[in-house]
């Protein structure tokens, strides 16, 4: 069987990782100079409405406002110069696409990206600003990998999925890596869980940095396709979620994140849109972060005392900020 580029011989392995903590660190050393070291906040007012000590790694101040442009950086920085020359492609909802067209253009390559038609506005508009050919499509009725993977052939182009790559799943952990060794060992880390690749990573380098961590996955209720499908065994596909977290509107997990994340995860927990907003609000008005509902709903679980038992120090994903005014003042008006 031919291996995937980062150790594992498939997504069903258990004798090989997909990524290792070496993995991790290596894009590490890719990204240093190049993607931001985002800062970890405290909040005695947080502290005090939890009861435990919280750590916010914010990944709102990364380049392209989100986490994302850790993978693609690190995805891209691998290709050939002749495959950048060609350019590359890969469907998202935002961040990823915002993250590929920025990583493209510092490597002196081109993106085109598959885009819902209902995505926000801005993430279109920062989309295209880092110079990316947008193709849109109907997320309800369309099916965008088969659009992205048709566009590759035609064009050449290589394919660079939001999450499901080792080498992006690899730069994702790099999140966790900074956080930890910022803060030394935390109790239990708290991830949004879209596709997978940002808990895949960040599972990978904290469970080996802190044996015995607990991995909190975080979904939308309406959103629940890896719950469900680690509460099966395997993957299971859910309708296309109605949230207002569309970063984590992902209907079934990823090959390669799922067989990292039913290995390394403890559980995987659900917050409604209510309380994503409540979390928003409170990023906003307590602790003076802008936070897109994907990226606030980890702080949403921890609010809303989905953690049980919480323990005494906690380490919280906020991924992402990538969120118009009009949008924000919608969301929580």
């Amino acid at each position: 069987m031919t291996q995937n580029p980062i150790g594992s011989t498939g997504p069903g392995s258990t004798d090989v990782p997909v990524v290792t903590l070496d993995d991790v660190r290596d894009a590490a050393r890719r990204l240093a100079g190049v993607a931001h070291r985002t800062p970890v906040l405290r909040s005695r007012t947080l502290d005090a409405l939890v009861g435990a000590e919280v750590h916010l790694k914010c990944e709102t101040f990364q380049r392209g406002g989100a986490f994302k442009f850790r993978g693609a950086y690190n995805a891209l920085s691998r290709l050939t110069p002749q495959e950048l020359a060609r350019g590359v492609v890969a469907h998202s909802s935002g961040n990823h696409a915002q993250a590929l067209a920025l990583a493209a253009r510092e490597l002196g390559s081109h993106a085109v990206i598959v885009m819902p038609e209902d995505s926000p506005k801005s993430k279109k508009d920062a989309t295209a600003g880092y110079g990316a050919e947008i193709i849109y499509y109907d997320r309800y009725t369309e099916d965008r990998t088969a659009l992205s993977r048709r566009l590759a052939e035609e064009r050449g182009l290589a394919l660079i999925p939001p999450f499901d790559h080792p080498h992006v799943i690899a730069g994702q952990g790099t999140t966790a890596l900074e956080l930890i060794e910022e803060t030394g060992p935390l109790d239990a880390l708290l991830v949004p869980v879209g596709g997978g690749g940002l808990m895949a990573g960040a599972a990978t380098a904290a469970t080996a940095l802190v044996p015995g961590i607990r991995m909190i996955g975080v979904e939308p209720e309406a959103g629940d396709d890896t719950r469900r499908s680690l509460a099966a065994g395997h993957r299971v596909t859910v309708p296309v979620p109605r949230t207002i977290a569309d970063g984590q509107a992902v209907e079934t997990p990823g090959e390669l994140t799922f067989a990292v994340n039913r290995r390394l995860l403890d559980s995987v927990v659900l917050v409604s849109d209510d309380e994503i907003r409540a979390a928003m609000k409170l990023a906003f008005e307590r602790l003076k972060i802008v936070t897109e509902p994907s990226g606030a709903s980890a702080l949403a679980a921890l609010l809303a005392g989905r953690i049980d038992p919480l323990p005494p120090r906690v380490g919280v994903i906020i991924s992402g900020g990538n969120v118009g005014v009009e949008r924000f003042l919608e969301l929580l008006g």
